[in-house]
Formats: C-alpha cells, sequence, structure tokens
C-alpha cells in the first residue's frame, strides 16, 4: 500500500471550504441523472466566479491554502467519474479562466464507459494516456474507486480494492499518489471512511455528508445545467449557511 502524497492532512478545520461538484460536460439534453453541463454553460460558471473574484482551483491546492490561512477567492472545483470530455472540453476552459480542478478517475475501467448508470447515454472515460495529460497540464489527479461501486455496507476485500488498489494504480500510472478520494454516488459509512484514511489518502469528498462532515467527508454544491447566475448565488449563500460553524473532530458514522 502506497503512503506518501502530494498534499498534506487536511486539519478538520478546514473541512468547510466551498467544493463545486461536476460531472461530464457535454450534451445536456439527453441527461436523466442531470450529471452534464454544457460547455458555453461551464464557461458562464468560470465567468460568474472570476467577476466575483473567486478563481477554481483543485481540492488539495484549496485546503493546503486554507492551512496556510491563504484561501480567500478560491473555490474547489471538481469533476466526477474522469469522463474524456474533460481534457477535450474542459480542461481548455479551465486554463482560459486561470483555472484548476481536481478529477475523481477510476483506474479499474481507463478507456471505458459509464456502465454503471443503466439509463442514459455511454460517455467515454479517460484513458491513462489523457490522465497523465491532465495532470501535466496541473489537474489534481485523485480516485474515485476502482469500478464506481457503492462502499457503504460493502465486502472487506472491495474496500480494500476500492481505495488502496486503486490509489496504488492512479500512483503507477501518474507517478504521484493521489492525495484525494471520492465516494461513489456520494455514500459512505464509517468502514469505508476508515477505509480510505487508512489506504493513505489525506481527504476524502462526499455530497451532503451532514453531522458527519470533516476532512473524509467533505461536502459539495452540486452544479447542473440549469445553474446560472441567480442559482449559483443562491447555492452559494446556502453553503455558507450550512458549514459556517468551525469544525470539531469528525464523527464518519452517517452516509452522505
Amino acid at each position: 500500500m502506497t503512503t506518501d502524497t502530494a498534499a498534506p492532512p487536511a486539519a478538520p478545520a478546514l473541512a468547510r471550504p466551498w467544493i463545486l461538484m461536476y460531472h461530464a460536460v457535454g450534451d445536456p439534453t439527453n441527461d436523466p441523472y442531470g450529471i452534464a453541463v454544457a460547455p458555453d454553460r461551464l464557461e458562464l460558471h468560470l465567468r460568474w466566479l472570476r467577476d466575483r473574484g473567486l478563481r477554481g482551483v483543485g481540492v488539495a491546492d484549496l485546503l493546503r491554502a486554507h492551512s496556510a490561512g491563504d484561501a480567500a477567492g478560491l473555490v474547489g472545483l471538481t469533476f466526477d467519474d474522469g469522463y474524456a470530455d474533460f481534457v477535450e472540453t474542459a480542461l481548455p476552459l479551465l486554463a482560459r479562466h486561470d483555472c484548476t480542478a481536481t478529477v475523481f478517475v477510476l483506474p479499474g475501467r481507463l478507456g471505458g464507459t459509464n456502465e454503471w448508470d443503466p439509463e442514459g447515454p455511454r460517455r467515454p472515460l479517460l484513458t491513462g494516456r489523457q490522465i497523465r495529460a491532465a495532470a501535466d497540464a496541473g489537474t489534481e489527479i485523485a480516485s474515485h474507486g476502482l469500478f464506481h461501486r457503492r462502499l457503504a455496507g460493502c465486502p472487506d476485500d472491495v474496500l480494500l480494492e476500492e481505495t488502496a488498489r486503486s490509489r496504488e494504480l492512479l500512483h503507477e500510472l501518474t507517478g504521484t499518489a493521489p492525495a484525494g478520494f471520492c465516494y461513489p454516488y456520494g455514500i459512505f459509512d464509517r468502514r469505508a471512511a476508515d477505509a480510505v484514511r487508512r489506504a493513505g489518502y489525506t481527504y476524502a469528498c462526499a455530497i451532503a455528508p451532514g453531522a458527519a462532515a470533516g476532512p473524509y467527508a467533505l461536502p459539495r454544491t452540486h452544479i447542473s445545467q440549469a445553474d446560472r447566475g441567480t442559482r449559483l448565488w443562491a447555492k452559494r449563500l446556502r453553503h455558507r449557511a450550512r458549514h459556517r460553524p468551525a469544525l470539531g473532530p469528525a464523527r464518519l458514522g452517517g452516509a452522505g
């Protein structure tokens, strides 16, 4: 099991920054899960951030800046599932707006498709070459597990594969052991969070972990094609209202 990482441990008090959650960047018309945003909509979001003095960065950079007290104006940008359109479409837009991001990939499905989605279009996933290209361009490469399996309640051998083995494979692929993990479907329990920690990750992203929020259950805001300026502003205000209190020790017994 690899334990080295490019990011410092995230302290519990750092678990309240605003982190946006994207998935695919492409045609949103046939999208039963609401995971796709069109390229022009992503650009609108990035411009909205810039116009308000905000800049998108990867989660490890965001946590590092918080630790140094230097995170004013930074927002976390994450892209789940590792769709190939991240390199083809999202990456040039991020560069245009001086932003970086974290992409959560599935090393067990390199070059495959989103077979875990029973409805909607098949979307190609990043290949190993594309993941290395994204890393070379400054993207944080992090793990979304090995095969996109639901971790809450799964057997120990599956937990080990999805957490430790996926980290080892990404280390081999990029030369850097990933700091971050994202729970597939945003769902986790204490065993899953403990497995992520033991595998050597320094943080994990969920969606809405509630009282379980902490360094291994960072809350995020889902961003969709429907989001424009007013909705983005409302989501930012809602995040502030929900996560204003400083965190104490993380309680990782709930599901996100």
